[in-house]
């Protein structure tokens, strides 16, 4: 597998972790991510320092839901909560050696978009300086409406300016702008901040939600995009969320292995 390119646990959603070490060895994967709620189970930090420590793997970037099932309206004491909790993300990440975490910001409630984005900047500012200090990039990314539920950056644009106004970086999972305008100018503007880039694909038709398809299944010209991106001067991890009932249907680590030589053969065409 490309060494630029990273697996999500969230591509495996039933395996253990020891299972899952085994799935990177077949794969041949160098660099791997988690979602913060598999290290925040009990004994869960330990499962994964020890899953990690059996080959040479590199902790890419762990996904963290600010304000989990809540929204930011939610109040003081539960900002408080979720403060402390990322906290407790940035320590482990840390301790990891993982390169980021990439947030989604907990729901809109009952606010305009602008006051909910001044509530969420303001939440995670103490934690800004100590993920900077342990060498850990904080990020924020791009998801669909059909998550406002969680979420509050949408469209890419709107996620660039999230980031901007936390003074945090950037994660672009283009299977949630893949159809926006304009891609190569926002391109241009989040490259200052962009740490780290989700692939899968979006195939014409599809309703269920994920609806994700390996890169090159679809319709989203990855290879253009990724053309666009180190162009640009991206130099960062290209991190696999496979997720949904192609990927279900197809197998997961099929699924990651065709990914992987897929994204792979693209890299190598475009020189990365």
């Amino acid at each position: 597998m490309h060494e630029r390119i990273s697996v999500n646990n969230m591509c495996f959603p039933a395996a253990t972790l020891p299972e899952m070490a085994g799935y990177w060895r077949e794969l041949g994967a160098r660099r791997v991510s988690f979602v913060s709620h598999t290290l925040l189970a009990e004994g869960g930090f330990d499962a994964v320092r020890a899953a990690v420590a059996t080959g040479d793997y590199r902790v890419e970037t762990i996904t963290h839901v600010f304000m989990s099932g809540r929204h930011l309206d939610a109040g003081e004491a539960a900002l408080r909560e979720e403060r402390a909790t990322l906290s407790r993300v940035i320590e482990m990440a840390a301790s990891l050696g993982a390169r980021s975490i990439y947030m989604l910001t907990g729901g809109h409630g009952a606010l305009v978009w602008e006051d909910a984005a001044e509530i969420f900047c303001a939440a995670i500012r103490p934690c800004i300086a100590q993920a900077r200090d342990a060498g850990v990039a904080l990020l924020i990314e791009n998801a669909t409406p059909l998550y406002a539920q969680v979420h509050i950056a949408h469209t890419l644009r709107d996620t660039i300016s999230l980031a901007e106004m936390a003074g945090i970086g950037l994660c672009i999972d283009f299977f949630a702008c893949w159809a926006e305008a304009d891609q190569r100018g926002l391109i241009a503007r989040a490259m200052p901040r962009l740490k780290l880039i989700q692939l899968s694909d979006y195939v014409y038709g599809d309703r269920s939600l994920p609806a994700r398809a390996v890169p090159g299944d679809g319709v989203m010209q990855l290879e253009r995009t990724l053309g666009w991106v180190l162009a640009a001067g991206y130099t960062g991890a290209f991190d696999l969320e496979l997720i949904g009932p192609r990927i279900d249907a197809e197998g997961h680590v099929a699924a990651v292995r065709r990914a992987g030589d897929r994204v792979g053969g693209m890299l190598q065409r475009l020189g990365a």
